[in-house]
């Protein structure tokens, strides 16, 4: 692959998907080709899971059937989107990606870890991020702004929340060289500076 891969991670209102925005526009910015995704999502297919997943009305779903939900839709997003924008030389900066759902439905809901590997292999077509921006900060921090508009995942309980982000931590203990712990600041501009600056030495 030419292209670079960029992932973001991270527990419930850590501002995943502000800063992925901001880096995603500081890089077009700069002139270079990058295209900006989310997961579950980034086509037809993968939105209309997406739906399915965050959907509060759908109470009883098994921690293997919201698995495969999710690696269904990353499946096709690999497929139709990620591998021929790298193929390209394109820089893709995906907010969400295999991480989630060893975090969510293995560390948080049990489902076995190796299970979730091979499975993740197989969706991925075993395409990994160069790097991977975990980031941090403390659950009761990132829940109490999600209150008034919590999805299916939202409104779990806090230990499942805590066990989501003790599994990122273990993550990325085990990778450090690919995932990269960002302490979230109040400021969004000094969060996002941190970002730019692994994303320049680590990727460029």
């Amino acid at each position: 692959m030419k292209g670079k891969f960029i992932t973001f991670e991270g527990s419930e209102g850590c501002g995943k998907s502000t800063q992925s925005r901001l880096l995603y526009e500081y890089l077009k910015n700069k002139g270079l080709k990058v295209i900006y995704l989310r997961e579950p999502g980034g086509t037809a297919v993968g939105e209309k899971i997406r739906k399915i997943l965050l959907d509060n009305g759908n109470t009883v779903i098994s921690a293997i059937c919201e698995m495969f939900l999710y690696m269904a839709a990353r499946a096709q997003l690999v497929s139709a989107v990620i591998k021929p924008a790298l193929k390209k030389g394109k820089i893709v900066i995906c907010d969400r990606f295999l991480d989630s759902t060893l975090a969510y439905q293995g560390y948080g809901l049990g489902a076995d870890i190796k299970v979730i590997r091979y499975i993740g292999r197989i969706a991925t077509e075993n395409i990994q991020p160069d790097l991977t921006i975990f980031l941090d900060l403390p659950i009761k921090d990132g829940l109490k702004h999600r209150r008034l508009k919590e999805d299916r995942i939202e409104s779990r309980s806090l230990r499942y929340h805590r066990r989501v982000r003790q599994g990122y931590l273990l993550l990325a203990a085990k990778e450090p060289r690919r995932i990269k712990i960002v302490k979230v600041s109040q400021d969004k501009d000094k969060t996002q500076a941190k970002i730019r600056a692994l994303v320049e030495h680590y990727v460029f």
